[in-house]
């Protein structure tokens, strides 16, 4: 039977780093559903064509055709032993669509680590950032801030802060995501899967945290 681990986190809390870090150790693949859904529309799949059309209209791609990427990728050669997903399933019936799938390809979820940052300590992650105009790279006002106030150190150029890290959209991301989250982690407790990790900690200490509740 093969084992295949969720991991869950909000907004910067540095989960797609420790889903790199972990899939490295374990030797499975992190599998990420914003990558699948990348994938599905670049290769314009007929599921991709499905979500675009979706997409197109701003409505939001239905459970069945999201599920449906989930599975194809979960049934490439690659995830034979396992795999981490990340960003899926976001809802108890995403969950439970996925339990029920696993089970008819001889799998199952053994182990749903869940990176638990505090609110604040989130904001000031996400909010902090700030990207050069010429080439993206970013800084940070506290954990790495350029040498020269608004001036990016490799090129030069202005520094400016992207909406998507204001304040006040972050705080809005972060409700977004503890409103959509908190049934699944429910779930996932109930069953006994949950294991809360400090993400408040070193990214060293949050990964050996990570290696021990995982287990592989």
């Amino acid at each position: 039977m093969s084992d295949f681990y969720v991991l869950l986190g909000p907004p910067g809390a540095g989960k797609g780093t420790q889903a790199e870090i972990v899939s490295g150790r374990c030797g499975i693949p992190h599998v990420s559903s914003g990558n699948i859904f990348r994938e599905n529309l670049q290769n314009d799949t007929p599921l991709g064509q499905k979500a675009r059309d979706y997409m197109e209209k701003g409505e939001l791609v239905p459970d069945d055709i999201t599920i449906g990427m989930v599975q194809d990728r979960l049934q490439q050669a690659d995830c034979k032993n396992g795999a981490l997903l990340d960003g899926f399933p976001r809802t108890p019936d995403q969950a439970e669509a996925l339990e029920q799938f696993l089970l008819s390809i001889d799998a199952r979820i053994v182990c749903v680590p869940f990176i638990d940052v505090d609110d604040q300590e989130l904001i000031e992650r996400l909010s902090g950032r700030w990207t050069c105009k010429q080439e993206g790279h970013v800084f940070h006002m506290k954990y790495k801030p350029p040498k020269e106030p608004g001036i990016c150190d490799i090129d030069g150029s202005e520094l400016y802060q992207r909406k998507d890290d204001k304040k006040e959209t972050v705080e809005q991301r972060i409700r977004v995501y503890t409103k959509q989250t908190a049934p699944l982690i429910k779930f996932y407790d109930r069953k006994g899967l949950l294991k809360r990790i400090n993400g408040s900690l070193p990214i060293e200490k949050v990964t050996q945290e990570l290696m021990n509740v995982i287990n592989c």
